[in-house]
């Protein structure tokens, strides 16, 4: 690694930027790559579920950085530079190297949040979290770091060059991006162990691509989740306390996760920098993560209507008092009943995600799943949603209430801006239920009618 201190008296950091897009969960197959598999795990870290689905064929990532803590030449303080990136743009624009420079001059500092105050180093434990940059225009960019030490021995015992993991980090970007359940395999070069292969395989179903609940449930109960998802749902400021870089990056990537099928459009940082702790006071939306240590300084601050949850301790330090009342009581009861029903410990990942989930999304199929049948086509195709008419045809008093709220938000909004622009439902997981849905009230109907 080029400009590796000569004794590393300080924490590293590596971090990878993806474009614009969801994160991908993808499966290695072939035999186990104790080194570059660190390296192509970067990409599959860490859903950003807040933004759009891509349906495959962009690079896999934008660039590969590393970023290590170096002490600066005036005083004892360490600040984060860029030491490695690949790949080196040449010749770009004038306005393109503009974008590019404010762009690596942002991402050290979220790389190493937490500021010049690390532990010592043997009580510095590795860990992978993600970030989110965004752009003037409301684009995301998102970053996956993987927090280690660089120890001379540890890089001795590797024994990788960058002459080595260059050609594969470029085969691995210029690979296309797999559509939904399609795979892509790359090409290995290992000393010792001779041509290696890895497949990467993107599920079907990619609408919890890299969540993983575990942490959320493992730190709140399961009445605390529901009522961050009421508090998501209408948009207001909710911020997450953790130790770990991991845990908040986990569990606010799940509560983002949670919203499906919208769109959490507002500020959404999952580890907000010490520098930028400023964010806790603004006046919008907001989704974020603060490092505990920084609490003293959060619960200082001037605010207003917010929920702040405390993932260590598992309670809620601030909160507006309504949580429990933003969501139709029966509802609630549902997915409480189903989240109750248990999870099993030889469950997979994907099967507790599956578990999790489902009773998010089938709350959203009762209260608005109908939405298709209220956007009412013009001569042109362009669609017009017929929004009292929507509510109006709910039967159930506490759902009309509901949905009364949540149509003047921004994650139905631009929900509804799409829907009014396709001609036809997306064939995807929410559709799926949708479907599932109606047909079961069918199917319901003419067992009442004979019961009468």
């Amino acid at each position: 690694m080029p400009d590796r201190p000569k004794k590393m008296e300080r924490q590293a950091g590596g971090g990878i930027l993806s474009r614009f897009r969801k994160r991908l969960p993808l499966h290695r197959a072939g035999p186990p790559q104790e080194n570059l598999g660190e390296v192509v795990k970067e990409p599959e870290r860490a859903l950003e579920h807040c933004l759009p689905n891509f349906a495959g064929g962009q690079h896999f990532f934008e660039y590969l950085l590393v970023v290590s803590l170096k002490r600066k030449h005036s005083g004892e303080d360490y600040e984060p530079r860029i030491i490695y990136q690949f790949p080196k743009r040449e010749n770009l624009l004038r306005g393109q190297q503009e974008e590019e420079d404010r762009l690596l001059g942002a991402i050290p500092l979220f790389c190493f949040p937490d500021g010049n105050e690390r532990a010592p180093l043997t009580e510095c434990p590795r860990e992978t979290f993600s970030f989110v940059l965004t752009n003037v225009d409301g684009s995301r960019k998102i970053g996956y770091c993987r927090r280690l030490l660089i120890l001379d021995e540890v890089e001795k015992r590797h024994q990788i060059s960058m002459a080595i993991i260059y050609p594969f980090m470029q085969g691995l970007r210029e690979a296309a991006f797999p559509a939904p359940g399609k795979t892509v395999t790359l090409k290995s070069f290992i000393p010792d162990s001779g041509t290696e292969f890895i497949s990467l395989t993107r599920p079907l179903d990619s609408h919890l691509e890299h969540v993983d609940f575990r942490s959320l449930m493992r730190c709140l109960s399961f009445e605390q989740i529901l009522q961050i998802f009421a508090s998501a749902v209408l948009e207001r400021r909710i911020i997450f306390l953790a130790e770990g870089l991991s845990t908040l990056s986990q569990c606010i990537h799940a509560t983002a996760a949670l919203l499906y099928p919208f769109s959490w459009a507002h500020t959404y940082i999952p580890v907000v920098p010490e520098s930028l702790l400023g964010t806790v006071c603004c006046p919008t939306p907001f989704m974020v993560g603060v490092q505990m240590r920084f609490r003293q300084e959060v619960l200082d601050s001037p605010m207003e209507e917010v929920l702040l949850v405390n993932l260590c301790e598992g309670t809620f330090l601030m909160s507006v008092g309504d949580e429990k009342d933003i969501l139709p009581p029966k509802l609630q009861d549902d997915i409480l009943e189903s989240l109750s029903q248990g999870i099993k410990e030889s469950q997979t990942s994907e099967q507790i995600n599956e578990h999790v989930s489902r009773p998010f999304v089938q709350f959203f199929v009762k209260t608005v799943g109908h939405y298709a049948s209220y956007i009412k086509r013009e001569a042109n195709g362009q669609g017009r949603f017929q929004e009292r008419a929507f509510y109006k045809a709910l039967t159930s008093k506490a759902n009309r209430r509901f949905v009364k709220k949540f149509v003047k938000t921004q994650l139905f909004s631009l929900f509804i801006q799409e829907a009014e622009k396709s001609k036809n439902p997306p064939a995807d997981y929410f559709q799926k239920k949708i479907r599932e849905y109606e047909e079961q009230k069918k199917q319901k109907k003419p067992k009442e009618k004979t019961v009468k």
